[in-house]
Formats: C-alpha cells, sequence, structure tokens
C-alpha cells in the first residue's frame, strides 16, 4: 500500500494535474453558457470528474509514449518513467483507471456525453503520436482541449449548439500558439531525432510568427463569440484584459530569449483562462 500510494504521487506530479486550470475554466465557460448560469450541482460535479480524469488519462499516456524520447532528451531526462521512479506498467494501469473513471463520469451525465466519451477519450490519447506523423500536432493539443467547452455544454443540454465550435476553435488556436511556442525549447532536438514540430519545420523566427498568427485569430474569434451570444461589456471588458495578457506573453519571449518561457507558458496561460470564464461568467450571471 505504501509504494502505491508512493507511485499515485509521483503519478500526479508527473501528470501535473494542477495544470488542469488550462482547461477547466473554458470547460466551466461552456457549462455555464449552457445553463443560463450555475449548471445543477450534480451536472458540474460530473464534469469536474470528466475533466480531471480524462486530462490524468492523456498525461499519463503521453508520458509513457514518450518514455523513449523523454529519456533521450537533455529537457525532459528526469521525468518520472526515464529516471525510474515509475514503472511503465504503473503508468499504464494508472492510464486505464483514469480512462476508466472518465467513461463512467460521462455515464452519469447524459447518453449524449456516454456515446461521444469514447471519441473524446481518442482525440486526447491521439495527441501523444502527432509529433511523429504532422509538423501540426499543436493544433491537435489544441484540439484536445478545446472539445472540453463543447463536451460541458452536452453534459448540461444533452444536445449541441453550432456556436460552441467558436469556444472549440478559440482554445484550439490559444493552446496550439502557446504549444508551438513551448516547442521551440526542442527545437534542435526535434529536428536531430527527426519529430515534428513547427519550429522543427520553419525554424524559431518563422515558428514565432506562427504562434503570433494563431493567437491573433484567437482574438478575433474571441469578439465574434461576445456577439454570437450577446455578451455584454463585462465580457467585451474581460476578453480585452486576454487579449492584453496575450500580447505581454509574446512580448517576454523571444526566438534569441526563451528564458522566461515558463513565466509565459504556465503562469500567464493559467490567468488567461480563469480570466476568460470569469469575463463570460459574470456576464451571463448580471443578465439572469
Amino acid at each position: 500500500m505504501e509504494s502505491v500510494l508512493r507511485n499515485t504521487r509521483v503519478t500526479l506530479e508527473m501528470i501535473k494535474w494542477e495544470h488542469s486550470i488550462f482547461a477547466l475554466p473554458f470547460a466551466l465557460t461552456g457549462a455555464v453558457l449552457a445553463a443560463g448560469g450555475w449548471p445543477r450541482l450534480p451536472v458540474l460535479g460530473w464534469i469536474l470528474v470528466c475533466m480531471v480524469s480524462a486530462r490524468s488519462a492523456a498525461m499519463a499516456f503521453n508520458r509513457l509514449v514518450d518514455a523513449k524520447i523523454d529519456a533521450a532528451n537533455p529537457r525532459t531526462a528526469m521525468r518520472a518513467i526515464p529516471a525510474g521512479q515509475l514503472s511503465s506498467g504503473f503508468v499504464a494501469a494508472f492510464t486505464a483507471l483514469a480512462a476508466a473513471i472518465f467513461i463512467g463520469s460521462a455515464a452519469m451525465l447524459n447518453r449524449l456525453t456516454l456515446e461521444l466519451a469514447p471519441i473524446a477519450l481518442l482525440v486526447v490519447l491521439a495527441y501523444s503520436y502527432m509529433k511523429r506523423l504532422t509538423r501540426w500536432s499543436h493544433l491537435v493539443l489544441g484540439l484536445a482541449l478545446g472539445i472540453a467547452p463543447s463536451a460541458a455544454w452536452i453534459a448540461v443540454r444533452g444536445s449541441y449548439d453550432v456556436r460552441m465550435l467558436l469556444v472549440t476553435a478559440i482554445v484550439m488556436l490559444w493552446v496550439g500558439g502557446f504549444d508551438v511556442l513551448y516547442a521551440c525549447q526542442d527545437f534542435d532536438y526535434d529536428r536531430r531525432v527527426g519529430l515534428f514540430s513547427v519550429p522543427a519545420t520553419f525554424g524559431l523566427e518563422r515558428a514565432f510568427w506562427i504562434a503570433r498568427v494563431m493567437h491573433l485569430a484567437a482574438v478575433v474569434l474571441i469578439f465574434i463569440l461576445i456577439h454570437a451570444f450577446a455578451l455584454g461589456s463585462i465580457a467585451l471588458a474581460g476578453m480585452c484584459i486576454v487579449t492584453l495578457l496575450l500580447a505581454y506573453e509574446h512580448s517576454i519571449i523571444s526566438p534569441k530569449d526563451l528564458r522566461r518561457m515558463n513565466a509565459a507558458f504556465f503562469t500567464l496561460n493559467g490567468i488567461i483562462s480563469v480570466v476568460f470564464f470569469l469575463a463570460v461568467a459574470a456576464d451571463v450571471f448580471i443578465k439572469r
């Protein structure tokens, strides 16, 4: 039992479960828009369980699939599996358990969420192989997080609204853009071993411009979203803050200076997702 608890603790550290904050606010945004306020507590609870379990399965699977790649990359060689802290078998079992919890939680919501749950799980797990197949793997990661708000809408309504494609596209472009920037750290390694990424394909300078275009497109869609859902001045003010935070994110890193990448990637992106949710939620609640 002591060994299992230790391995579980190391696994949670490995998958950085606390970084669910990137996707969770967008899922809550979808839930609030669908319900016109807070959804019923049981529904909200199962949405949270779905979110955390799906992300946990995806992250653990990624570390499992990438174990050999991580071991050969100096930046990632100390991750739990290559460092010998966890066995591949334990991580595989954790992945299966998290996936089972996700499917079970989806079943507690409604029939459509259960029917779509395997597809959602396939999307979030498939990302782990994309860097071997396409330079645009960053957008697949973005889609994996971007389906969260659409899934939350379905969890609340039991049906879908095409307007939620705007939120999915915003998250996909936002995540894809900052993953392009994050991948710049592995530019040399990816080229050397033949892994696909935007930086490895186009170089650092062009990769930064591609990330900027993705984020600019996300900002344009944000303001279309405000109109589509008839949101008001609070949402507008919040989205202006999101735009400024994105601009600041790009100002603190450059192709020649990646030292503040962690601040841009973890701190700022966490703040951006929370501000996005709070702006939409506040607007929805005031209009009730």
